[in-house]
């Protein structure tokens, strides 16, 4: 695996992501002339959305080869509200590198991939990119980095004549043997045995000082840091060395088949493609794997690599490494792939969703062709979360913001020719029950069917999601029965007695009972909902709301009025926190009061004011600052209607 690296480039939106891999896979010879972001010709942003835009909004990967060494490398979107992608990215590969603008400096969307990358001890490359800028300063970048990002760092180059177009990289410690005594230091401060030796005078050779910085990036104990400019070819060759030499390569645990799909793409020769990484086992053309997520079995049809736009045939993936594989007919991004592995069931606490929307065809005529779409979109963003209701001829998705709202109309438009309208995005708030309470349901008419249920509803700890469980017997209901009931939970929780999804719950089914000759298959599916529904309007429930923490950093002089508006927002904060002229506030706010704030930040203070969010949890709010709304579809409560719609027989 020494000769294999997966990594991924991450950013906030234009700091230089997509520029970056040209320059790559140009000095790899792998592209003869590099493509321009603003010109739509780079090789990365391949759509024509990305092109016009010039901006990143799907993962990208693309394979080079640099001493024997292939170099996986996904570029991924730079706008939050294309993030899933980017998240889910993260999944897949051993090292990342970090790009950050020496002019714009620690971004907000940088601080939350930054936090991600940690928490899932990524080992990552810190590129401050545009260091040729007006306006670049290196030396506040990096003082941001240490403050809000981490002090874990380490710098190899120095630059010499930044903000201007003479700017260049003066030192490369390593490759020069140049190491002064802080770097040295700092490379072996958690080695006892190089300290000793160190302390004791004796000599430490560059081979062993190289070995221990190694060690400790791939640790995640130091960040080493590089500089240069992506628009003159300033630093990426020394970059691509960096992630060859600094950058793990896979490891590998067992022979069993683990991988995983981190995303989605529809081409119209080839049908759906899934990116798979394989972390163990292999995958030969024309064999059956087993999708453990969904729980099926399907045949790979073709395996392909990828090749700066161009699909090479391959007959196999082994371990380690990445590919592109046809045939997963019902596959969806984040799905896995044989055994699930400690490496696959990373859990991923990423930016969710925080906005619904309905999508309307402008011409109704064309509201199947637009449910198709979407089918294509959800398996490539399952985050949309598509909802089609029938009986309203409505359709509801998730969403992360406005821009998301503008590129899917585009896409929808341009990809699957639909012109479409979307009614104003509402946040997505969700329930809980306010008591202790008891939901009973007793469904034996019309007859054939017989299923009786008592469940035990209790409210549960804020973030725990939904605990279930049964004390009922399979003498009582039989073990089949009780699956159906536990598979239909999920199900039964999607709408609550306001509106919302129903979480922070504990489910104890406490009795009920089956008939030998009058219970039929699905019929305590059928049930659940309504026994669930029926607790829930006993038990009543309260509202809850999304909470974003913030960090504002804004001139002294505009703390009071920001402090004002933050107050109105129902904001809690600390106190603020002073440096160079500059006051530093941090908290927790709604997001429906401050998801526009960002805007309203930059006119009060000429754009000198930045602001980062980031999802905290879901929290109790009052019915007068959160919102209700209609059950979608036909509510568990109407049981006769609910009945006969769940029988098909409306």
């Amino acid at each position: 695996m020494k000769n294999i690296r997966n990594i991924a480039f991450f950013a906030h939106v234009d700091a230089g992501k997509t520029t970056i891999t040209e320059n790559l896979l140009y000095s790899t010879g792998s592209i003869k002339k590099k493509g321009n972001v603003d010109k739509g010709t780079s090789q990365t942003d391949f759509l024509d959305i990305e092109k016009e835009k010039g901006i990143s909004i799907r993962v990208a990967c693309v394979s080079m080869i640099k001493d024997d060494v292939t170099i996986n490398l996904i570029d991924t979107p730079g706008h939050v509200d294309f993030s899933s992608e980017t998240e889910r990215t993260m999944l897949a590969i051993d090292g990342a590198v970090l790009i950050i603008s020496a002019v714009e400096g620690v971004q907000a969307h940088t601080e939350t991939l930054c936090d991600l990358l940690q928490s899932l001890k990524i080992p990552t490359i810190i590129f401050i990119n545009k260091i040729d800028r007006q306006g670049a300063d290196i030396e506040q970048v990096i003082d941001e980095i240490n403050k809000i990002l981490t002090k874990k760092t380490i710098i190899l180059q120095k630059a010499d004549s930044e903000a201007t177009n003479d700017a260049e990289i003066l030192n490369i410690f390593i490759k020069n043997k140049d190491i002064d005594t802080d770097f040295i230091e700092k490379i072996i401060e958690q080695n006892e045995i190089l300290l000793e030796k160190y302390f004791d005078d004796q000599e430490l050779s560059f081979p062993e000082l190289k070995l221990e910085l190694k060690k400790n990036i791939k640790n995640c104990d130091l960040y080493p840091i590089l500089f240069g400019s992506a628009k003159n070819g300033i630093g990426t060759t020394e970059l691509l060395d960096a992630i060859i030499e600094y950058l793990p390569e896979p490891q590998t645990q067992n022979d069993k088949l683990s991988g995983f799909i981190y995303k989605i793409e529809h081409d119209k020769t080839l049908g759906k493609i899934s990116h798979i990484r394989l972390f163990s086992g292999m995958i030969r053309n024309r064999e059956t794997v087993i999708n453990s997520t969904q729980k099926i079995e399907e045949k790979i049809t073709q395996i392909k690599k990828i090749y700066t736009q161009k699909l090479v045939d391959i007959e196999k993936i082994e371990a380690g490494n990445i590919a592109a594989v046809t045939g997963l007919s019902k596959a969806q991004a984040g799905d896995l792939i044989g055994e699930i592995s400690s490496e696959n069931q990373k859990i991923l606490e990423h930016e969710i969703p925080l906005l619904t929307v309905k999508v309307l065809p402008k011409d109704e005529i064309e509201t199947t062709k637009l449910l198709e779409a979407f089918e294509q979109l959800t398996d490539e963003d399952p985050n949309l979360n598509m909802q089609w209701l029938n009986d309203l001829r409505e359709l509801h998705i998730n969403i992360k913001g406005e821009i998301q709202i503008e590129i899917l109309t585009e896409i929808l438009k341009k990809r699957f020719g639909i012109n479409v309208e979307f009614d104003e995005p509402v946040i997505i708030y969700k329930e809980t029950p306010l008591k202790i309470a008891e939901g009973y349901v007793k469904y034996w008419m019309p007859k054939p069917c017989w299923a009786t249920l008592r469940f035990k509803i209790e409210p549960a700890k804020t973030g725990s999601g939904v605990e279930y469980k049964s004390e009922v017997s399979f003498d009582k209901i039989k073990q089949k029965y009780q699956n159906q009931v536990q598979e239909a939970i999920t199900i039964s929780l999607k709408q609550g007695i306001k509106g919302w999804e129903v979480t922070d719950i504990k489910i104890t089914l406490i009795d009920g009972e089956d008939h030998e000759q009058h219970t039929h298959p699905h019929d305590f599916t059928v049930a659940t909902p309504m026994g669930i529904m029926n607790g829930l309007k006993n038990s009543d429930t309260s509202l809850l709301e999304p909470i974003l923490n913030f960090r504002i950093t804004i001139p002294e002089e505009f703390l009071g009025s920001i402090a004002g508006d933050l107050t109105k927002m129902r904001a809690t904060f600390k106190n603020p926190q002073f440096e160079n002229g500059k006051a530093t506030l941090t908290g927790k706010i709604p997001a429906s009061t401050s998801l526009d704030y960002s805007i309203k930040l930059a006119s009060k203070t000429g754009g000198k004011g930045k602001i980062s969010t980031k999802f905290d949890s879901y929290q109790k709010c009052t019915l007068e600052e959160g919102k209700t709304t209609p059950f979608r579809g036909i509510s568990p409560l109407d049981t006769a209607k609910y009945i006969l719609h769940i029988r098909n027989a409306l």
